[in-house]
């Protein structure tokens, strides 16, 4: 081919004909590949840009600090008044048991402190009786001494007779008779005085006696008034057990909420610590949402955080906080830890609970339920 010819062709021939695309067709692609790469990188940037301020888990569920309502003393239940899934407030009687043993043991005990005040009484009586009894032993040791006076002083007589007696008898002035009888005058004179000092003894050791029943008694009083004796103080701790038990006989509901699992059943004979039902607090509920071990790093107490529940869908959105962490996985609570020291061990990501309190508004305006799933994402912006 000479150059005319060649100069002649058509250029869409020549490029027919060759390995590579026209320039423009190139440089199109090009653009093509590179608005492709940065749309790419945008997206990319985007995802780990809101990736980054939020961690989020389906893996969450509503709870609640249930109250467990159980019987605290022994009887037949006469009467129930709720049923399940009823409403209750603070107060409300969901349980009547038979009060009459109650009654009985709170008349028991009502006497009792009756009985414990009368002997206070009686024994505050006793410690006047007994001053009473300390001053009559007193005047009888004065007699007493008086009579061994009188008695020294007849004997001290008689002694001087005697002598007296006993120097005319030796010169014959008096006979054997007189003389006989002053001897028996001074014998009997000392035993008087014998006499009268044993007396003094006795009066002197009823004294002692006086005074230590006295001081028992005042012991027993001392420092104490009829309402703070020890006796009266038991007593009347049994009679506020007693009434105590009396007003347990009607089981009340110890918070609002929704009545749950009644086991009990009217003619039912229950026992303290017997389980009746349960009631759940729906306007107190939380969720726990269980976080892989690798979202948490920026999770913190006080974050905000969109719970959706699949109860009510995407219309409804729940906002929360974070109350804190579990002390461990759910994993290590189990009632069969997992034993990882095998030869065949698998790392698997734990979970770790993670509390979230809700709003109590809006939870008054789309109750929950306890154990309903919820979608729960945390703002770690915040």
């Amino acid at each position: 081919m000479t150059d005319a010819q060649a100069h002649d062709l058509d250029p869409a021939q020549v490029t027919s004909s060759g390995d590579f695309p026209p320039p423009n067709k190139r440089k199109k692609l090009l653009k093509i590949v590179a608005i492709l790469f940065i749309v790419a990188v945008l997206i990319y940037a985007l995802w780990m840009y809101f990736a980054s301020r939020s961690v989020s888990t389906d893996n969450a569920y509503v709870g609640a600090d249930t109250a467990q309502i159980t019987s605290m003393v022994s009887g037949q239940v006469t009467e129930v008044l709720v049923k399940d899934t009823q409403q209750v407030k603070q107060g409300d009687v969901l349980v009547r048991i038979d009060p009459r043993d109650a009654k009985i043991a709170l008349a028991q005990a009502q006497a009792e402190l009756a009985k414990a005040k009368r002997q206070y009484n009686q024994t505050s009586a006793n410690s006047q009786s007994l001053n009473s009894q300390v001053s009559v032993r007193a005047d009888e040791i004065a007699s007493a001494q008086a009579q061994v006076k009188k008695a020294e002083a007849d004997l001290a007589k008689a002694q001087a007779d005697y002598e007296r007696r006993r120097k005319l008898s030796e010169t014959g002035a008096i006979s054997k008779e007189e003389m006989s009888s002053a001897q028996t005058v001074l014998d009997t004179a000392r035993a008087s005085l014998t006499l009268a000092q044993a007396g003094l003894s006795q009066a002197e050791a009823n004294r002692k006696a006086a005074q230590s029943t006295l001081a028992a008694n005042e012991a027993l009083i001392r420092g104490a008034t009829e309402r703070s004796t020890p006796d009266v103080l038991i007593a009347q701790a049994r009679v506020e057990q007693a009434m105590l038990d009396l007003e347990r006989t009607e089981v009340r509901a110890p918070l609002d909420g929704v009545v749950s699992r009644r086991n009990v059943q009217v003619g039912q004979r229950v026992a303290p610590g017997n389980s009746l039902m349960v009631v759940v607090p729906v306007a107190q509920l939380y969720v726990d949402a269980n976080f892989k071990e690798s979202q948490l790093a920026k999770v913190r107490t006080g974050q905000a955080v969109e719970l959706i529940s699949d109860f009510y869908g995407d219309e409804v959105v729940y906002h929360g906080k974070v109350l804190g962490f579990s002390g461990g996985t759910g994993a290590a609570f189990a009632l069969i830890p997992a034993q990882n020291a095998t030869g065949n061990w698998i790392k698997v990501v734990q979970r770790l609970p993670v509390r979230i309190a809700l709003d109590p508004k809006e939870l008054a305006q789309h109750p929950l339920r306890v154990g309903l799933s919820m979608n729960a994402t945390v703002d770690l912006t915040r």
